[in-house]
């Protein structure tokens, strides 16, 4: 990378507040074309509030704005809206999907940009009768698509793809606004946890892109907690706490223990495996999962067998689409599914989620936003809500007459946010309002207020820094071992199912390929990933 003597980009002195609560302190960085930088630092660090200011988002616009000045391209500059940053060429993926569901890939990446063509009543009627010209539609995103160089069918509708696709199909959106008339190159691209939701060699793909994005000369601001990948990728590296930068350094012989020291302030330890010996010859099974299939857009459930000892932290791997996701969303009746499913000892009915509630399973989806919160409700709201419905918690009654137990509500609320150390400005603050980490949080905490006998946890530390990572899992280790709660952990990392799992089944094409100890080296779980290996 050669450096140029005028930035890119230059923040100075930025400073920033929502109702007084100052969460950005003189932040001062710059960015050179055709730079990697990487900004790391804990959920609340302030991460994203700095990128919606450079991107003018309407969350900064009507909080009062921001202090300080930013330059692009030497020229002092004031965003009115996030258009103006896009016709400077800037582009922003963030951490929660924008697509529209029932489009396909290409439809989603030229929104609000399809060319038109002439049509016969064109010169009769005016433009209003120009249509759709779809050939230059999947010029435009086919070759967004190469440009990143993953495997993405531009035709299949969002509602179908699985969640690493909808991720490549954010990026290839802003990728293909240098393409058409009137078009503004891609100069700075800034991707906001991008490989949360992929797996890890779809994770790997879009590194490979960025760096041919970064040869073309496109800067990019990659935020991550993924700090194996910030070390593989980015020319610097930037590191945030509590809305200040602590430090701003070359990508040059950096550890990820130096990285995480600075990310909290304290000296951390990388956790290393923590297999224990479960006693399976003593446990019964507590969950028997015979030929289920499940009818779940991007996932591909058709024969899963699987039994799930009582009291034990399984763990579920495998690649993006293969199906690990889908499994708790059918057992717990979110989608269609079909099969048998037995838990301690009684036959489960299918597609029913209450019962499912009711019979004391509990599941913390993936998809936090959609289906794990209350967004526009308090924390105690939130952690209390599903207890109060299919348990009776935190209610007094009265004869006839129930009602909420305020301070039962209150003191649960406060336990979590202590011991999962939730950053908040209180109880009664949105859920809306938390950063993606902390809202994950939330949902762990309103399940262990529902003291269910079988938790189903889906990516529980997706989007969530290296020091809270920890703390997540450790909570679910602690709950597992104080509460003999059998734990179903799905997650996309190999590592972390191996931190805190007891056996871990892989997932491909449907079913289960094969279960190891998670002792287990990483080798023999990636040769059942891709279908190798003996079949259980």
């Amino acid at each position: 990378m050669n450096e140029q003597k005028i930035p890119l980009l230059e923040m100075k002195h930025i400073r920033k507040d929502f109702f007084g609560n100052q969460v950005l302190y003189d932040v001062n960085f710059k960015l050179h074309e055709g730079e990697i930088l990487g900004l790391v630092g804990e959920n609340g660090a302030g991460k994203s509030t700095l990128m919606n200011i450079l991107f003018a988002m309407d969350s900064i616009k009507n909080t009062g704005g921001y202090e300080g000045e930013m330059l692009f391209d030497g020229q002092v500059v004031h965003f009115e809206s996030s258009l103006d940053a896009l016709n400077q060429g800037i582009g922003m993926v963030h951490q929660e999907f924008s697509l529209i569901p029932d489009f396909t890939a290409t439809e989603n990446i030229v929104l609000n940009r399809e060319p038109q063509k002439r049509s016969l009543f064109s010169d009769l009627f005016g433009d209003r009768m120009d249509t759709l010209d779809r050939a230059k539609m999947d010029d435009i995103s086919n070759k967004a698509i190469d440009r990143l160089g993953v495997p993405l069918d531009s035709n299949m509708p969002v509602n179908q793809m699985p969640v690493g696709h909808k991720q490549f199909t954010e990026i290839a959106r802003e990728l293909s606004k240098d393409s058409g008339e009137n078009a503004k190159k891609i100069r700075l691209l800034v991707l906001d946890e991008p490989t949360a939701v992929l797996s890890e060699k779809e994770a790997e793909n879009l590194l490979v892109a960025m760096k041919k994005l970064s040869s073309e000369g496109v800067a990019i601001i990659f935020i991550s907690h993924r700090l194996q990948e910030i070390i593989d990728v980015c020319d610097s590296i930037m590191v945030m706490r509590d809305g200040k930068i602590i430090q701003q350094v070359p990508n040059k012989n950096i550890e990820i223990q130096a990285i995480a020291n600075w990310m909290v302030g304290r000296e951390i330890a990388v956790k290393e495996n923590d297999n224990r010996d479960f006693d399976y010859k003593n446990a019964p099974v507590d969950l028997s999962i015979k030929h289920l299939w499940v009818n779940m857009p991007g996932e591909t459930v058709r024969d899963v067998n699987l039994e799930v000892y009582k009291g034990e932290i399984l763990g579920i791997g495998g690649l993006a689409g293969q199906g690990k996701l889908g499994i708790p969303n059918g057992v717990m009746g979110l989608y269609p599914a079909g099969g048998e499913v037995n838990f301690q000892g009684k036959s489960l009915k299918l597609n029913a989620p209450r019962l499912l509630l009711d019979s004391g399973l509990a599941f913390v989806s993936e998809d936090r936003r959609g289906v794990g919160l209350l967004l526009d409700e308090s924390l105690e709201w939130n952690v209390s809500f599903g207890a109060m419905q299919v348990r009776n918690n935190f209610l007094k009654k009265y004869g006839p007459i129930t009602w909420r137990d305020q301070a039962a509500i209150e003191e649960v609320t406060a336990k979590y946010i202590k011991e999962l150390e939730i950053r908040c400005t209180s109880s009664k603050q949105h859920a809306k309002e938390l950063s993606g980490g902390n809202q994950q949080k939330i949902c762990l905490a309103k399940a262990f207020a529902m003291n269910p006998k079988l938790l189903f946890v889906s990516e529980p530390t997706r989007g969530i820094d290296i020091g809270a990572k920890q703390l997540v899992l450790n909570a679910l280790r602690k709950y597992n071992q104080e509460n003999g709660v059998t734990i179903v952990m799905i997650s996309s990392e190999l590592e972390e199912l191996r931190s805190i799992c007891d056996r871990i089944a892989i997932i491909t094409d449907g079913k289960v390929h094969g279960i190891l100890p998670a002792s287990s080296p990483s080798a023999e779980f990636g040769l059942l990933m891709v279908g190798k290996g003996s079949d259980k």
